[in-house]
C-alpha cells in the first residue's frame, strides 16, 4: 500500500509551484481549449510524477489499470481494426497515468473545491455560446490567438434546435454540463465559487440546470432529479426524495403506457410534448428500425462479444463491423462496458469497471455520505462524488468519453475520489519520520 506520510507532506509543501498552477490553468481552459488544457496538464502531470516520492507500483489502484494496459496492448496484436486498434489506445492510456500523477492537485479538499469553482468558470463559455447559438444565431467557427483556439459553434444547436455550445453534439454538451452543475448547487448551500456570495452561484445554477434542459438530452434531465437529494446529503432524503418523486409523476404518468387513457391524456395536459414524447421517443416510432435503437446497437454489440470475447476486435471495431450488419452508420454502442468489450474483451471491461465501481461505490460513498451535516467540505465532496455518478449514469446509454475534455473530466472526478480516501491522520506516525521517509 501507498505511503500516506508522502502525502500528508504534500499538504504542507506542494500547493504552491508551477504544477498546481498549470493544473488550475488546465482545468480552467478545458471545456473551451482540449489543447491548451492538455498543455498545461502534461506540465503539470511531470512535474507531479516527478515529485512524488513514492512507486508507481506502491499504489494498488494501479493494478487493474496496468493490467488493462497489458490486456489492450496484446490485443493491438491480434485486432480486426488494424492502426485503428493502437490510435485507439490513447483513450485510455495516458488517463491512467493521469489517475496517479495528477493526484497531488486533488489530495486536500481545500485543492478540490478549487478545482470544482474552474470547472464551473471555465463552463461559462459554454453557456454563453449554447444560448447566443439558440437565441441570438450565433455562427462559428470564430479564431482566437491567431487559430490557436477556433470554435465551431453551430448556429441553432447541433443537431438544430437543441443546445450544443462549444461541443459537437448536444449530448456532449449535456455531459458536460450534468458532469459540472452539482458543484454549482454545493456552492449555493455553501458558497465557495465567488467568496461567501451566493447570488452569482445561484444565477449560474439557474444557467446550468436551463442549458441542460435546452440540449433535449433524457440523460441531462435525468442528471437535475439524480443530483439534487445526493449534494443534499442523505438527511434531507426523507423530505426531497417524495417531494422529488411527486414533482416526476405526472411525467411517468405521461410516459409509460400502463395507466388509464384518460389519467395518461390529463398528464400529457400537464407536460409539454416536447418532454414526455422525447421520453418515449414516439416521434421515432414509425421513422426509426429496430437495429438503430440503443437495444438493438447493444444486441449487435454483445454479439460481437460473443464472436471474440477475450480480445476484441479493436478500437473503433463498432463503427466498422456495425454497418456490415445493419445497414446504418454509427460510431460507437451507447454503451462503456460494452464499448469496452468490443474492442478490448470481457476480461478489460471487467477490470476497468470494477475499478471505476469500487472507487465510487464501496471505497468512497461512506466517507462522504455517512456525514450527515451540511459542513462546506463535506458537501463539495458529496457533489464532486454526485458528478461522478452521473457521468457513470450517462456511459451507461451514450459514450461522450470519446471527446478528449469530457474524457480527462471524468478522470479528474475520479483522481478526487481516490484523494478522498486517503486519511493520512488515521496514521500515527510522527512528522519526523514523514520527513524521513519521504527525503
Amino acid at each position: 500500500m501507498i505511503n500516506n506520510a508522502y502525502f500528508l507532506n504534500l499538504k504542507n509543501n506542494f500547493s504552491d509551484n508551477i504544477g498546481c498552477s498549470c493544473f488550475q490553468l488546465g482545468v480552467f481552459c478545458l471545456p473551451s481549449s482540449a489543447l491548451i488544457s492538455y498543455a498545461f496538464l502534461f506540465v503539470a502531470l511531470v512535474d507531479g510524477s516527478l515529485k512524488r516520492r513514492d512507486l508507481y507500483l506502491r499504489e494498488y489502484w494501479n493494478y487493474p489499470l496496468l493490467l488493462a494496459t497489458f490486456l489492450m496492448i496484446i490485443g493491438c496484436f491480434r485486432s480486426h481494426t488494424g492502426w485503428l486498434a493502437w490510435l485507439g489506445l490513447f483513450n485510455w492510456l495516458p488517463f491512467f497515468l493521469c489517475f496517479w500523477g495528477l493526484q497531488p492537485y486533488l489530495l486536500t479538499p481545500q485543492s478540490r473545491k478549487k478545482c470544482a469553482s474552474w470547472l464551473v468558470l471555465g463552463s461559462l463559455p459554454v453557456l454563453l455560446t449554447g444560448f447566443g447559438q439558440l437565441w441570438l444565431g450565433w455562427e462559428g467557427p470564430w479564431q482566437i490567438f491567431d487559430g490557436l483556439i477556433i470554435w465551431f459553434i453551430s448556429p441553432g444547436g447541433e443537431p438544430l434546435g437543441r443546445l450544443s455550445g462549444l461541443f459537437d453534439y448536444a449530448n456532449i454538451a449535456a455531459a458536460w454540463l450534468s458532469g459540472v452543475w452539482p458543484f454549482c448547487m454545493a456552492s449555493v448551500l455553501h458558497p465557495f465559487i465567488v467568496g461567501r456570495n451566493r447570488v452569482i452561484p445561484f444565477a449560474l445554477l439557474l444557467a446550468f440546470v436551463s442549458a441542460m434542459i435546452l440540449t433535449d438530452s433524457r440523460n441531462a434531465w435525468g442528471a437535475i432529479f439524480l443530483g439534487l437529494p445526493l449534494v443534499f446529503g442523505s438527511a434531507s432524503w426523507s423530505w426531497l426524495i417524495p417531494l422529488i418523486l411527486i414533482c416526476f409523476l405526472p411525467v411517468i404518468i405521461a410516459v409509460l403506457p400502463v395507466f388509464d387513457f384518460g389519467i395518461q391524456q390529463f398528464a400529457r395536459s400537464i407536460v409539454p410534448d416536447s418532454i414526455w414524447m422525447r421520453l418515449n421517443d414516439m416521434q421515432y416510432v414509425d421513422t426509426r428500425p429496430f437495429e438503430a435503437t440503443r437495444i438493438g446497437q447493444w444486441e449487435i454489440g454483445l454479439n460481437l462479444i460473443v464472436e471474440k470475447p477475450w480480445l476484441g476486435w479493436g478500437a473503433a471495431a463498432f463503427s466498422i463491423l456495425y454497418p456490415l450488419k445493419t445497414g446504418l452508420s454509427h460510431g460507437h454502442s451507447h454503451n462503456l462496458p460494452l464499448e469496452l468489450a468490443i474492442s478490448h474483451g470481457i476480461l478489460v471491461s471487467l477490470l476497468i469497471n470494477i475499478f471505476v465501481f469500487s472507487l465510487l461505490l464501496i471505497s468512497s460513498f461512506y466517507r462522504i455520505f455517512h456525514n450527515l451535516n451540511l459542513q462546506k467540505n463535506i458537501i463539495v465532496d458529496r457533489a464532486w462524488w454526485t458528478s461522478t455518478l452521473i457521468l457513470i449514469c450517462f456511459h451507461a446509454t451514450d459514450m461522450p468519453l470519446f471527446d478528449s475534455r469530457i474524457n480527462m473530466l471524468c478522470w479528474i472526478l475520479l483522481i478526487g475520489l481516490r484523494c478522498m480516501i486517503y486519511n493520512a491522520k488515521s496514521y500515527n506516525i510522527p512528522l519526523k519520520k514523514f520527513n524521513t521517509v519521504l527525503y
